[in-house]
């Protein structure tokens, strides 16, 4: 599979949004500029990366779907002007407003947010076994749990995951995010690993 580099959308989310401002605004007196000013640099601090901020992924195709996010309503895959509030940012996507919170968004954030290639949630955060958390994103899931921490499962190892019975099988929950190994990646479970080398998913349990 061909690997891909993914870059964020945090600056042109700022640029579109910042350009609504100045139209809502208009051309005024100076006081007027700074009020346009200080708006748009709060537009800019809101989004996941601050201004200005890229992160490239080297990664096989099976991430699973896009990570774009814009600020179009109704374009695209979700919005980037996501606020946040404490341990929560809410996203709007074209299935509604969404919340990542807790641990999970913790999660979320230190990876990059909508504009990384997990992209925008796809539907609110749900219980997992043992007290455990879990939220559907377009180019992934991230599982916690207290004793595992969070963790990022896509691709064809997540196929292979939940096959085996996801964080309810023997394989349990993920205790890595993916990671490169000689010729592909491997991620560990409670219950044993999954690779994916040149193509092929391997599943081998402790």
């Amino acid at each position: 599979m061909n690997h891909f580099a993914r870059r964020t959308a945090a600056g042109g989310a700022a640029l579109v949004a910042a350009t609504g401002l100045l139209l809502a605004a208009g051309c005024g007196d100076d006081d007027s500029n700074d009020k346009v000013d200080s708006a748009i640099s709060s537009v800019i601090t809101t989004l996941p990366g601050g201004a200005g901020s890229e992160t490239t992924t080297d990664h096989a195709d099976h991430t699973d779907g896009s990570a774009t996010a814009t600020t179009g309503a109704g374009e695209g895959t979700g919005s980037a002007t996501a606020t946040a509030a404490g341990e929560s940012t809410t996203i709007s996507t074209p299935n509604g407003d969404i919340t990542v919170s807790g641990e999970v968004y913790k999660k979320y954030v230190a990876t990059g947010g909508a504009s990384s290639p997990l992209g925008a949630p796809e539907e609110a955060q749900e219980s997992g076994p043992n007290g455990g958390q879990y939220q559907d994103f377009e180019g992934g899931t991230i599982y916690w749990s207290s004793d595992s921490g969070a963790h990022i499962v896509w691709g064809d190892i997540r196929e292979a995951w939940e096959e085996n019975g996801g964080a309810n099988g023997t394989l349990g929950y993920p205790t890595s995010d993916e990671k490169d190994i000689p010729g592909g990646k491997q991620s560990d479970f409670t219950g044993g690993t999954i690779t994916w080398v040149g193509g092929q998913t391997t599943v081998t349990p402790k």
